[in-house]
């Protein structure tokens, strides 16, 4: 069984744009190609699961959303990174009705580990919002981490984050848990 870390896409891979379907929007996070270049020399996956409710609402298409995964895919190689793979949920309560797969629910994470044969107990999942670390913690992983970027500064601002482990950012996260301060 492979390990991996699990991954919110906006605010902790590229720079936080509501509702970001314009794949020219798209920009990487300062450090995430070091980071997943680290997870990958671990031994770990690096996959992004992503709530994208617009789709839901009718603001963009799931075309549109892959259409910016492979525009991350792009900018990352050019660095010389790869994400292993990438989930979307593209529910919203209101709109479609409730699903397994909106975080924080674990539906992403599960099906992730049920396709990539990933071990969930020794996973680790990165959010900037508490539905991700709930998501990560539903799914059965050893360690969740919330970062700063993103919605994070508020989220560590706001909530109790007793017991919850915090990053400035995705980078951080990685070189924290590959140096036992989780």
């Amino acid at each position: 069984m492979k390990q991996a870390f699990f991954l919110d896409r906006d605010g902790v891979v590229n720079v936080e744009v509501d509702y970001l379907s314009d794949p020219d929007k798209a920009e990487l996070i300062p450090g995430v190609p070091e980071a997943l270049r680290e997870i990958h020399a671990h031994g770990f996956l690096a996959i992004v699961v992503t709530n994208q409710s617009g789709v839901a609402r009718g603001m963009y298409t799931e075309t549109e959303v892959r259409a910016v995964h492979r525009r991350l895919d792009d900018l990352l190689a050019a660095a010389g990174a790869k994400v292993d793979g990438w989930y979307f949920c593209p529910h919203h309560p209101k709109h479609t009705g409730p699903c397994d797969c909106r975080k924080p629910a674990p539906g992403m994470l599960l099906r992730a580990a049920r396709e990539h044969e990933i071990d969930l107990a020794n996973s680790v999942m990165v959010g900037d919002r508490l539905s991700d670390l709930e998501a990560g913690r539903a799914a059965g992983c050893r360690t969740v981490w919330l970062v700063k970027t993103g919605y994070g500064a508020e989220v560590v601002r706001t909530a109790d984050l007793t017991g919850i482990n915090v990053a400035t950012d995705l980078a951080d996260a990685v070189r924290r848990t590959f140096a036992g301060e989780e």
